[in-house]
C-alpha cells in the first residue's frame, strides 16, 4: 500500500502536525502522494526544515500553517487559504490536543476551557468547513485522533476525558450525516503512545498521586496495556493510511482501537 502513492493529487490537512502522531500521519499521507498542509507550534526553523524534507523527500507540496486551533476565525482563514490553493481538502485529521491533569474540584477553568476547545470543538469546526468541497467531489476521509479515553475514564483527567467521549460522538454523527456523500469519518482511539504530549503529563501524575517517575510509567500508564508497549506512531500512521484507501470505504462512523488490550477488559 505504501508504494501505490494512492493519495496523489489529493491534499491533507492534519492538525497538531508539528510533533508525534500529527507529524508520522503527515509523513505517511506524504509518502502515499498527498499534498500535505502541517499545523501546530514550535520552532520556526525546526519546521521549516520539516516543511522541506517532507516535500522533497516525497515530491509533493508541503505548506505550513501556524493556526491556533482554538481560534475559530484562524481556523475560517486557513481553511479558506488552503482551498484557495489546492482546490478542496480531501483529507482532514483531527489530531491538535493538549492534556492537564488535576482533582476535578482543583481543575483550573481556564485549562478545561482550553482543553474542550483545543482537542474537541477544533475537530467540529475543521469538519464542518472541509465537508461542502468533500460533498462537491463525491469523495473525502476524516480522521481524529481520539483515545482509549474515548471509550474508559482515569482519574485527574476530567476535560480530556470529556473531550475525547465527544470526539467519538461527533465522528459517529457525522458519519451518518455524511453516509452517501463517498466520505467516511472516523476517529482512532489509542491507548498510551510516547509522544511529547505524554512525556509532559508524568512530572503531573507524579504530583497527583505521589509516585516516581517509573512508577508512573508503569503502574499507571502501561499497566492499563496488556501489552505492557507503548503504542507508536508510525503504528497509528499506518492505520490512518490504511483508512484513506479503497479497502476502507465502508469503514465510517468507528473508533479503531490500536490500544495494546486496553479496553478489552
Amino acid at each position: 500500500m505504501s508504494n501505490e502513492r494512492h493519495l496523489r493529487g489529493k491534499t491533507a490537512l492534519v492538525t497538531g502536525s508539528t510533533s508525534g502522531i500529527g507529524l508520522a500521519i503527515a509523513r505517511a499521507y506524504a509518502k502515499a502522494g498527498a499534498h500535505v498542509v502541517l499545523n501546530g507550534f514550535g520552532d520556526a526553523d525546526e519546521i521549516e526544515a520539516m516543511r522541506k524534507t517532507l516535500a522533497g523527500e516525497h515530491d509533493v507540496e508541503v505548506r505550513y500553517h501556524a493556526t491556533d486551533m482554538t481560534d475559530v476565525a484562524a481556523i475560517e482563514a486557513m481553511v479558506a487559504e488552503v482551498e484557495a490553493e489546492f482546490g478542496a481538502i480531501d483529507l482532514l485529521v483531527n489530531n491538535a490536543g493538549v492534556q492537564h491533569v488535576a482533582p476535578v474540584h482543583e481543575f483550573p477553568v481556564d485549562k478545561w476551557n482550553l482543553i474542550i476547545a483545543l482537542n474537541l470543538s477544533a475537530a467540529f469546526h475543521a469538519m464542518r468547513l472541509v465537508i461542502p468541497q468533500m460533498k462537491k467531489k463525491g469523495w473525502g476521509r476524516i480522521v481524529s485522533t481520539a483515545s482509549a479515553h474515548a471509550l474508559v475514564a482515569s482519574p485527574y483527567k476530567s476535560a480530556y476525558v470529556a473531550a475525547k467521549h465527544g470526539i467519538a460522538g461527533l465522528t459517529k454523527t457525522v458519519a451518518l450525516e455524511v453516509a452517501e456523500s463517498g466520505i467516511t469519518v472516523n476517529a482512532i482511539s489509542p491507548g498510551y503512545v510516547w509522544t511529547p504530549l505524554v512525556e509532559k503529563q508524568i512530572p503531573a501524575t507524579m504530583a497527583a498521586r505521589g509516585l516516581t517517575e517509573e512508577q508512573v510509567k508503569r503502574d499507571v500508564l502501561l499497566a492499563a496495556q496488556p501489552t505492557r508497549q507503548f503504542v507508536t506512531v508510525d503504528e497509528i500512521a499506518a492505520l490512518a493510511l490504511f483508512l484513506t484507501t479503497d479497502a476502507a470505504r465502508n469503514i465510517t462512523g468507528a473508533l479503531q482501537v490500536i490500544d495494546g488490550g486496553w479496553t478489552a477488559a
